[in-house]
């Protein structure tokens, strides 16, 4: 733990010594790219007019105290949605005046709390869906975006709550139909079952995920058939990002994330086993700056065993909400949300809205897990259902 926290100290330094420099001390250094998060697919020309028919259009004034303003539009799967913004935002700490793409990101944006991370502050955002759980996406000046799923339209400003800007943006939104039998989106099916997920196959599967020591620990709250390619499309499109392995990639990372003026996101969770293995991926949900003590994760690991010559990907997804005692050995560890059916319901949401899920179902193993502790020691409870996903094995055409 002193190692740990001594490696992370040498991390801090290094960053605030990389903060001084100037850009040309670290240009030559080079890193091998991480994919970015997806964004719903735009046309190549932001001037080319959609080629549905026009079916709604409103204009919205966006305040610079705003955070996100609903439009009232409400799209399908499929539809072309336009939005065109122009305006003006100054904030108390800015040498000038910036525009919808907001202002380049700079070393303090490490601080900051941002809806969208990847874009600079003061930027106009958009996103389709439950704007709590749906992954934004940037307008700027001008996106044609294709809905990923059926939602209501939201325009928003990428600040901090705490840090809002003077002025305003008048965001004109347009809505454009999919031309007729062509295939844009897939929409989820609800459905009560998915053939091959039945109590044959939970035999298979431990109801709980344990520690090294073989200690119960979370419970095994999902399920999700697809391949890997698919799965791994589907979380970075939902906004999920991979955590880092170990302490030393996380202070790599971070570093490496600070030269790009990102906040880090990827902390390393602890590993958990399953199968007699540790987890496959580690998947996070996160803001800046709060990533220590707050947010959305799960460990996910691919079965040894497939449902209809599909692969099988078993998850434990839980909400760090805070730090308690580890009652192992008296040490620091996170608190989880104790109703985990929440973190399982908001793994639903976000993967849902990306369009990437083909059936959703709920199934109730035999002796289902209704409450429990954790390894460390931390009490949770659930109705015992197991949210089960099957994937689309290949993206919309757009």
């Amino acid at each position: 733990m002193h190692h740990a926290l001594r490696k992370a100290a040498f991390f801090v330094g290094i960053v605030v010594a990389l903060a001084a420099l100037p850009c040309s001390g670290y240009s030559q250094l080079v890193r091998e790219s991480t994919p970015p998060t997806e964004q719903p697919k735009q046309n190549n020309s932001s001037s080319q007019t959609p080629p549905g028919k026009k079916r709604a259009s409103q204009e919205v004034q966006l305040t610079g105290e705003a955070s996100w303003v609903d439009t009232g539009i409400d799209v399908q799967a499929g539809e072309h949605v336009v939005f065109t913004a122009a305006g003006k935002l100054r904030y108390a700490d800015a040498k000038q005046d910036n525009g919808p793409q907001g202002i380049p990101r700079g070393f303090k944006d490490l601080l900051r709390i941002l809806p969208y991370n990847e874009a600079g502050r003061g930027a106009v955002l958009g996103c389709i869906g439950d704007k709590d759980t749906t992954q934004p996406f940037l307008v700027g000046a001008q996106r044609d975006v294709v809905a990923p799923a059926p939602g209501r339209v939201w325009i928003g400003i990428n600040q901090a709550k705490n840090d809002t800007g003077d002025g305003t943006y008048s965001v004109r939104v347009e809505v454009y139909t999919p031309l007729q039998g062509s295939v844009h989106a897939i929409v989820a099916k609800q459905t009560k079952s998915i053939p091959g997920v039945d109590q044959n196959l939970f035999s298979k599967i431990p109801r709980r995920v344990s520690d090294k020591q073989g200690n119960p620990g979370d419970m095994v709250n999902f399920l999700i058939l697809g391949s890997e390619e698919a799965m791994q499309r589907a979380f970075t499109t939902a906004g999920w990002v991979k955590v880092d392995a170990d302490v030393t990639n996380a202070i790599l990372t971070g570093v490496l994330e600070s030269l790009k003026k990102e906040s880090y996101l990827t902390l390393p969770m602890s590993q958990l086993y399953l199968f007699g293995r540790p987890q496959d991926y580690g998947w996070a949900h996160a803001e800046p700056i709060r990533v220590a003590q707050s947010r959305n994760h799960l460990r996910i690991w691919k079965a040894p065993f497939e449902v209809n010559a599909e692969t099988v990907w078993i998850g434990a997804a839980t909400h760090d909400i805070g730090f308690e005692r580890d009652e192992r050995n008296n040490g620091i560890t996170h608190k989880i949300d104790p109703d985990i059916d929440l973190e399982r319901d908001y793994v639903e949401k976000t993967l849902t809205s990306t369009g990437l899920v083909a059936e959703i179902s709920h199934f109730l193993p035999d002796n289902p897990l209704k409450e429990a502790r954790t390894a460390t020691g931390g009490s949770f409870h659930s109705n015992g259902q197991v949210l089960i996903l099957k994937l689309a094995e290949s993206a919309p055409t757009q």
